[in-house]
């Protein structure tokens, strides 16, 4: 297995690691923090991976069908796992129905990638989509820390974190929902562009057929 691939793999193995920590079985201490503070980092070292293996694997041409797999499973896994912990470790911040539109929209993409492979073209990642990940990054990092921290204090400023945790959550929902119809709308443009080429394809292929009989 290649660096990159081995890469990916770790972001999967954190995925349960990053659960169990943010379970009633992790043990916990009544002002620390720690709970709040490891899940953090763990999730943004994960997200960290996310870019790096797929950097490494361009860079070094270790691009393998192994890695087309994993990569985006893993990151399917990642968002849908962190965002349905969170629903009941802060259930506060994190609503059911936001976190079905997000993870609603990573199951729509996955199809609609699969169609477009089926029929011979893909569909590059939009800005919006690299928004989509930063956004979904900061959401669950900041709805994580919220938890245990309403507001930080430090010195005369005050950080809402809280309040943080809300406007990022529901932005989160926004931007996943207009980067879905983005994406649906780049799709339908290449599907309607295929369909026309094998029309036109069909129209010459019988023009032939009737010119040689």
């Amino acid at each position: 297995m290649n660096l990159p691939n081995s890469i990916t793999m770790t972001r999967i193995i954190m995925i349960p690691l990053f659960l169990w920590i943010l379970s009633p079985h992790f043990p916990q201490s009544a002002s620390s923090g720690t709970q709040e503070i490891l899940a953090s980092i763990l999730f943004l070292l994960a997200s960290i991976t996310d870019g790096l293996d797929g950097y490494l694997a361009r860079k070094r041409g270790q691009i393998t069908t192994m890695g087309m797999l994993l990569d985006p499973l893993a990151d399917k896994i990642m968002v849908t796992a962190a965002f349905v912990a969170l629903v009941a470790y802060n259930p506060q911040v994190v609503k059911v129905w936001i976190v079905v539109v997000i993870v609603g929209r990573e199951f729509l993409i996955s199809g609609l990638r699969s169609i477009a492979s089926s029929e011979g073209f893909t569909i590059t990642a939009s800005e919006l989509g690299k928004l989509k990940t930063v956004v979904q990054i900061v959401s669950v990092v900041s709805a994580i820390l919220a938890h245990r921290w309403h507001h930080w204090q430090i010195g005369v400023l005050t950080i809402p974190v809280y309040w943080y945790a809300v406007a990022a959550i529901y932005f989160a929902a926004l931007v996943a929902t207009i980067s879905a119809v983005d994406y649906f709308i780049g799709f339908w443009k290449q599907i309607d562009r295929a369909s026309k080429d094998r029309r036109k394809a069909a129209v010459l292929s019988r023009g032939k057929s009737v010119r040689i009989s």
